[in-house]
């Protein structure tokens, strides 16, 4: 028997200050059996540092070969925004990046080793594009506050990142790099 995927509920309250935006967000996010706790909460986390009308998680999830882990589109339905996360292979980024007029990669890898499998590799725009990394310990300790149920304030201030995520309060830099 397959086994399905768990089902978890994020209550969210963005305040984006760096960019102007605050919303208050109800995600259901489907967590596959083979996605780790720590890509799905990277995935919530870069839906809410991306958040602009027209943003979904894909519809394959972790499992789709085609799409990004999240995806923004514009009111006639063209992809504007590809979004991946983990530590995605320069085949996809590249197909992403000549689908979309932006691309971003946010991972809860070391992002040493994200870059260090790109070099030499054919990325279009790939100068372009930015690789977002949260430190190991953020990550670790967020994973630790996720339950089925969640309630969560984001807030991002200056590339700094405070997270309250059921009661346990969080912050972390959002680290920059580029993949070239």
């Amino acid at each position: 028997m397959a086994l399905s995927a768990t089902l978890h509920n994020f209550a969210v309250q963005l305040a984006d200050v760096d960019r102007g935006v605050y919303q208050e967000l109800e995600l259901r996010v489907a967590r596959h059996p083979s996605e780790s706790a720590e890509f799905m909460l990277t995935r919530v986390l870069a839906y809410c540092l991306e958040y602009e009308e027209g943003i979904a998680f894909s519809d394959g999830g972790v499992s789709s070969t085609d799409e990004p882990a999240v995806v923004v589109r514009d009111l006639t339905g063209r992809l504007t925004a590809w979004i991946e996360v983990g530590a995605p292979d320069a085949e996809r980024v590249h197909r992403g990046s000549k689908l979309a007029d932006r691309v971003a990669v946010y991972t809860h890898r070391d992002p040493a080793k994200v870059l260090a499998q790109l070099p030499g590799k054919r990325i279009h725009r790939a100068e372009a594009i930015p690789l977002y990394s949260f430190d190991r310990d953020f990550i670790d300790s967020a994973v630790a506050a996720t339950e089925r149920r969640n309630t969560v304030t984001v807030s991002v201030t200056e590339r700094l990142l405070y997270l309250d995520l059921n009661g346990t309060a969080l912050s972390a830099p959002i680290h920059e790099h580029r993949l070239t």
